[in-house]
């Protein structure tokens, strides 16, 4: 046997596959745990800062001076369309829908699409309530004389962001956001906890830091909130 036979023969093995890697984790789990990681944080980054930045705005909300801005304006129903509300039952209830006509003439004049809004009907008048993120609005129509009075409030940036963080009147929509963000965010803590684990051999601080991340938390809550 040749030198360079020896030399191969007392080569390392290779490890096998699956061999436990750091924490008794796989190789694989550790690269899917990096993974997850990084995609998760990428997610959630711009989410995270919005919601850390309004969480301070909220939290001082009293402290932060805003003056409303309010609209009103008055009008009048054309008589065309001011027929296809009279013809509206008197016991018209919120099942009952706002006239195409109306909702176009609203949509018209003032830039707001009125239809499938909640609405509400009474004997004398058809009210539309116009609540949004940052602010809020309505309509109400006289249903005998057609005489339609609009308000719209505007509340500002601030308030506008601070309803984004509460989900409050921003639609379906941002609504399926925050839940995904939600998870985006779990699985972001989750991994990066998995992580710590792995590396806290080499860095003594991990669980002192972890720990008072979790105390400092608990110790506010039962003992200086009130």
């Amino acid at each position: 046997m040749n030198q360079q036979t020896i030399r191969q023969s007392h080569k390392a093995a290779p490890p096998a596959k699956g061999k436990r890697k750091k924490g008794g984790f796989s190789a694989f789990w550790v690269r899917q745990f990096h993974t997850w990681h990084w995609m998760s944080s990428a997610i959630c980054l711009v989410g995270m800062i919005l919601f850390a930045v309004t969480g301070i705005t909220l939290n001082h909300a009293a402290s932060i001076e805003s003056e409303p801005a309010v609209v009103s304006q008055e009008s009048a129903l054309p008589d065309d369309v001011r027929a296809t509300l009279a013809a509206v039952p008197d016991g018209a209830g919120r099942e009952t829908p706002v006239p195409q006509a109306v909702s176009r003439w609203i949509d018209k004049e003032y830039g707001i699409d009125a239809a499938g809004r909640a609405h509400e009907w009474s004997a004398d008048e058809l009210y539309i309530p116009l609540p949004r993120a940052g602010g809020d609005g309505w309509v109400a129509i006289d249903r005998s004389s057609g005489a339609v009075l609009f308000e719209d409030t505007d509340r500002g940036w601030i308030a506008y962001f601070n309803d984004l963080h509460k989900g409050r009147d921003t639609g379906t929509a941002w609504s399926w956001f925050i839940d995904i963000f939600a998870v985006a965010c779990v699985i972001f803590s989750l991994t990066g906890l998995l992580l710590l684990q792995l590396h806290a051999k080499k860095r003594r601080a991990t669980w002192p830091i972890v720990g008072a991340g979790v105390v400092i938390p608990l110790f506010l809550m039962i003992f200086l909130m009130h």
